[in-house]
């Protein structure tokens, strides 16, 4: 049974409250949303919003990415990708292409320009993770790594039963 479907007069987790604070959910989001934001800090003189940094990200690892495959690759819906995608172009950052294999699709890629910003900007989000982690033994960040997979995993089956 999913959890979408208890009906509303089932106590599902006797004895156990739902403290947001301590929601696993929660809390993952609202960690994930203060990395962001103090990441962003580290790259705010590049005049780069957090969108836009994940798109540039994203397009820096393929030589050409259909516009439409960003939105896989980011925890971003298509109307904020398309918004990062046309600031970056307008700031001459991304090149648009039409796709030689489908005319339907555009294909982004980074110019000369845009590569040189990934590279500057890449260089202070590892400064920042390595800040970030610092604080953990070479142990735990190999834990820390491994929870993160399986819950990768994870999240693509729960509430499926």
């Amino acid at each position: 049974m999913s959890v979408s479907s208890v009906p509303p007069d089932t106590e599902f987790a006797p004895g156990r409250a739902l403290i947001l604070g301590r929601f696993a959910p929660y809390r993952i989001v609202a960690l994930g949303h203060a990395i962001s934001g103090r990441l962003a800090r580290a790259y705010r003189g590049e005049n780069l919003t957090i969108p836009e940094w994940r798109v540039l990200a994203v397009v820096a690892q393929a030589d050409a990415l259909a516009a439409r495959d960003v939105v896989g690759k980011t925890p971003m819906d298509k109307m904020t990708v398309s918004r990062a995608v046309a600031s970056l172009e307008g700031k001459g950052v991304i090149i648009r292409l039409q796709s030689e294999s489908d005319r339907r699709v555009n294909m982004l890629s980074l110019s000369k320009s845009g590569r040189a910003l990934f590279d500057r900007v890449a260089v202070l989000a590892l400064k920042f993770e390595d800040e970030l982690l610092a604080g953990l033994s070479t142990d735990e960040r190999a834990a820390f790594d491994q929870v993160l997979v399986k819950l990768e995993a994870r999240v693509q089956t729960v509430g499926d039963e």
